[in-house]
């Protein structure tokens, strides 16, 4: 269907001692091809400061980013498609790492909590809002390609 790149670049080299000790910076760049760079690193959470930067976005927060992208816009097709029209959309998603029965970390669970205004007199029901995020999460991409529990509420 399509391909989707990202360029990861990291450039920290440190003197072959440090590294070894796994004193080297974590900070490297995502650039998309559009163009966009991000600055990223390593959660200072998984990899203590100065060896990683909080202002960098980390794998986890874009994970749980992209999940909930992906579920934002999905519910915005599926809620024009229903006639309803959006004014504003708001989510603070929230991914939790736990570790595997083999005591892998991983994010087990990314709880959505969506905030949505309404433009017009046309407003959704409990049970049509219900539907709408049913058929965003069945049709969003990203939650079809992940293992991780995904909650809305």
């Amino acid at each position: 269907m399509s391909e989707h790149r990202a360029t990861i670049e990291w450039t920290g080299a440190a003197a072959p001692a440090d590294f070894l000790k796994q004193r080297y910076t974590r900070e490297h760049r995502w650039t998309f091809d559009g163009g966009v760079t991000v600055a990223a690193s390593a959660s200072p959470s998984v990899v203590p400061a100065p060896w990683s930067n909080a202002a960098g976005v980390d794998p986890e927060e874009a994970y749980v980013a992209s999940i909930s992208s992906c579920h934002m816009l999905t519910f915005l097709f599926v809620a024009a498609k229903a006639g309803f029209a959006i004014a504003s959309y708001r989510d603070d998603a929230v991914g939790v790492m736990t570790k595997n029965p083999a005591g892998v970390a991983w994010i087990s669970k990314v709880t959505l909590s969506p905030k949505i205004s309404y433009a017009g007199d046309k407003q959704p029901t409990a049970d049509e809002l219900d539907k709408l995020h049913h058929a965003a999460h069945a049709g969003c991409f990203i939650a079809n390609s992940v293992k991780t529990e995904i909650v809305i509420v």
